[in-house]
């Protein structure tokens, strides 16, 4: 029996199949180009890839950085942002990335999903959730002093606006920070910590 020759494609000759499937479908750009329509669905997926990469190049063989310095800045960022509690997702890197790419003059960047993707496995990052949601008043707040002026405020608009107790409907609000806590960041694989703990407001008893 002759031995199954494979066939090596470059990256031009599959962004035309690509750009066939995506016009008429994974079938019709198999039977055009002769060729298996599971390849057509791998390099659709390939896409972004394939855009970035020489024309001539044939396969994606090890796992190297073709920006090493683009992605060093890109991962001083991350760790800077996680270091003040700050969340970041897949998309603040794809545009931190694109941002970085401009300034320093990559033309060909595009930093799509499969590539922060593969920049985080590179660079020991992952998505990680969050366990609990730490949030704490500030250090220099004064619950007393506080309660004592909001009492007496009230008692003041009460008597300057004659309100009665008829007038009065109590109701249990939960109070919001602007600043909503997330509960998936990128993080750097190993460390085991609260994702993210804005200083926030906490509910009191009662007045």
């Amino acid at each position: 029996m002759a031995p199954f020759k494979r066939h090596a494609y470059d990256a031009e000759f599959k962004l035309k199949a690509v750009g066939h499937a995506v016009e008429y479908g994974n079938r019709a750009a198999a039977r055009e180009f002769n060729i298996n329509e599971s390849m057509v669905r791998k390099w659709r997926k390939q896409e972004d890839d394939l855009r970035q990469v020489k024309k001539t190049k044939q396969s994606f063989r090890g796992n190297k950085a073709r920006w090493p310095q683009l992605e060093d800045k890109l991962e001083q960022w991350v760790v800077e942002q996680r270091a003040a509690s700050r969340s970041v997702s897949t998309v603040t890197i794809q545009m931190k990335a694109t941002a970085l790419a401009r300034d320093m003059i990559i033309d060909e960047f595009r930093g799509g999903p499969s590539w922060c993707f593969r920049f985080m496995k590179r660079r020991n990052l992952s998505i990680r959730t969050q366990t609990t949601v730490s949030q704490q008043l500030p250090k220099d707040y004064r619950y007393q002093e506080k309660l004592v002026t909001f009492r007496a405020y009230c008692k003041k608009k009460i008597t300057e606006k004659k309100i009665r107790p008829e007038h009065i409907t109590n109701m249990d609000e939960v109070p919001l920070t602007f600043d909503i806590p997330v509960n998936r960041t990128v993080e750097k694989r190993g460390p085991v910590r609260c994702l993210y703990a804005p200083q926030g407001m906490r509910s009191h008893p009662s007045l």
